[in-house]
């Protein structure tokens, strides 16, 4: 009777669940046996603890590595409930959280990329049990990092429905625990003003870019009712010290800003840095406002955060877990389309995040960065290089779009 039980629970549980339970077991017992430390999973307990106890937050470093505190007041906040655990519940509790916003980031993923097969519960599977591997989503997992948190609360967000009541607040509240999100409302605020101009359809855009600016001021306040000293503290010094993050030059920082120091060998690329971030966050936002202006709210998406962690002072590469939709985006194309170009597009994007390329070059101790040669300088660089690439694509497909004749609504087809 047992073995039929057991013959019959396998017919139930699809080939894709074992494939994912393989794969995050696999997982988890590689990481047990690397004895990852979680170290900024035990910085936010720390910020939650100092909180708790009315301290100075921004005074804070902890952990062997005296990390200070860099997000904003209100993720302080949402730690404290890190402090009623003990550390290896914690840490269990923080990784099964983050294995299943995986599997929800894929899911949102293939949903906003709008194909009702791939975006089946069992492709999500297959997909997560893959996208596990890939280096930003391990280190975030090593860290016990909240990015996957971030991109589920925007996915979230950008897939509801146009004029969706709460559309706005995953926005919100992503940028009032870290301010990168934040472009994803200057985003929505441009594709309202392109949309009036064109056809002066303003409302459901702007409407979500303004439930996202109400929806990041309520936390925020909040956070200045509950910490005002610390609030007061980030708001007027610790949000303009970028060096307080982190080394510009250091191998894991994936943004211009980082790739600038190391080419240049130096600590701080300055007014060059500011000038191509400036134009790289132009141009990724002008990409982000025609894909969206063109229904492809997935490409959209991408695009706006990779402009982000682009022009971000500092991106770690655990950031970069966006990494998965843009894989998706590629591989959708290549099925969708066929083509030798889009399916080594595809897999160029899986080998740069899954290769564990950057970290194939001198790092560490002694700012050994800022002594890298050209290739090993390309190395570090694969992340920004990757991104860039995927809005030059959006750039050259603006530019066929323009070029193309205009066609008369009365003409198109249902299908187009």
């Amino acid at each position: 009777m047992t073995v039929i039980a057991l013959a019959a629970a396998r017919r139930r549980v699809p080939p894709a669940a074992w494939g994912c339970l393989l794969s995050f077991t696999a997982f988890w017992l590689a990481q047990r046996a690397a004895d990852v430390s979680m170290i900024d999973l035990m910085v936010y307990r720390a910020e939650g603890e100092t909180v708790r106890a009315g301290g100075d937050l921004y005074a804070l470093r902890t952990t062997e590595a005296h990390l200070p505190t860099t997000y904003p007041p209100f993720a302080a906040l949402l730690f404290t409930p890190l402090t009623l655990l003990d550390t290896a519940d914690m840490r269990t509790l923080a990784t099964l959280g983050n294995l299943l916003l995986l599997v929800v980031l894929v899911r949102l993923s293939l949903r906003l990329i709008g194909d009702p097969l791939h975006a089946r519960v069992e492709s999500a599977l297959w997909v997560a049990a893959f996208a596990i591997w890939a280096e930003p989503v391990w280190t975030t997992l090593r860290y016990g990092q909240i990015n996957l948190l971030l991109a589920v609360l925007v996915l979230w967000d950008l897939s509801r429905r146009p004029g969706h009541r709460w559309a706005g607040v995953g926005i919100g509240v992503a940028a009032a625990i870290k301010l990168t999100p934040a472009l994803f409302a200057v985003f929505l605020l441009l594709t309202g003003a392109a949309e009036a101009v064109r056809r002066g359809q303003w409302r459901v855009h702007v409407r979500h870019a303004c439930v996202a600016a109400a929806s990041f001021a309520g936390a925020t306040l909040l956070a200045a009712a509950v910490l005002p000293y610390d609030s007061w503290r980030f708001w007027t010094r610790m949000v303009f010290d970028a060096g307080r993050v982190g080394l510009a030059e250091d191998t894991a920082n994936q943004s211009l800003r980082g790739v600038l120091a190391r080419l240049l060998h130096t600590e701080e690329p300055g007014l060059r840095w500011a000038v191509t971030a400036a134009a790289v966050g132009a141009v990724g936002l002008a990409v982000a406002v025609a894909a969206e202006l063109r229904g492809e709210r997935a490409r959209a998406a991408v695009a706006c955060a990779a402009t982000a962690l682009l022009v971000s002072p500092v991106s770690w590469s655990h950031h970069w877990v966006w990494c998965v939709p843009m894989a998706l985006l590629a591989w959708t194309a290549a099925v969708r389309r066929g083509g030798l170009a889009r399916w080594a597009a595809t897999g160029a994007v899986t080998l740069v995040f899954c290769s564990y390329a950057l970290w194939w070059v001198p790092h560490g101790v002694g700012r050994l960065e800022l002594g890298q040669n050209y290739g090993q300088m390309t190395l570090s660089a694969l992340y920004v290089v990757t991104a860039l690439a995927f809005l030059l694509q959006g750039v050259e497909g603006m530019g066929r779009r323009m070029t193309r004749p205009a066609i008369k609504p009365w003409r198109r087809s249902r299908s187009a």
